[in-house]
């Protein structure tokens, strides 16, 4: 498998996905810059959508969209348990929180890297969050990850998000639930070992 990235983008999650399941992968840099790989390949030829995450599997087929893409790599390995079985609540439960995160903070933190955006807009967009992150602190009251005790790939996608907070302004301020959460996910190895991978942690 392929999996098409940019250091510290949405594609992270992905990234982290698969380092957690001990998949055998190839990273591959897609600048969302210039849109184009390292060897100077039209990543437009590859998702004409033009953004990341896509994976590529050994088929030749290519899936995209976070969310997708994680629920895919989750189900190779269910002993792993980064995905409760399809068909249960718990599944649901899992799904309800990737459509709150892509719809609800990942859509709210694109509005802040635009630059066409203007100040007073992203005034809007960053208090929108403050009140979204309200409310995730007040889920993970009592539980280690999203869905409790087990970490799942919403855990790896709410982290890629919430690391982009300070970098856009977004005050996380005061929430000790999110704080402790966003701690314990980047003590976990394969975490570590994907933020390394994308230059975003020093190697030790």
């Amino acid at each position: 498998m392929k999996l098409y990235y940019s250091p510290g983008a949405c594609s992270l999650a992905p990234h982290i996905v698969l380092r957690e399941a001990g998949l055998a992968f190839e990273p591959v840099l897609a600048s969302t810059k210039t849109h184009q790989l390292a060897d100077g390949t039209d990543y437009y030829a590859i998702n004409p959508k033009g953004y990341v995450p896509l994976l590529e599997l050994d088929d030749g087929q290519r899936l995209t969209e976070g969310p997708v893409i994680d629920q895919y790599l989750a189900d190779l390995v269910p002993e792993k348990k980064l995905a409760p079985p399809a068909g249960t609540m718990a599944r649901y439960r899992l799904q309800e929180w990737l459509n709150f995160i892509t719809s609800e903070v990942h859509k709210a933190f694109g509005a802040l890297f635009n630059p066409a955006m203007p100040e007073e807009g992203k005034a809007v967009f960053r208090q929108r969050l403050r009140g979204r992150y309200e409310w995730i602190d007040g889920q993970l009251a009592g539980k280690s990850y999203l869905l409790g005790e087990d970490f799942s790939v919403a855990d790896a996608y709410l982290f890629t998000c919430t690391r982009w907070a300070p970098y856009s302004k977004v005050d996380t301020s005061g929430l000790a639930n999110v704080a402790a959460f966003m701690e314990r996910v980047a003590a976990r190895p394969a975490v570590q070992d994907a933020l390394r991978a994308e230059g975003l942690l020093k190697a030790a």
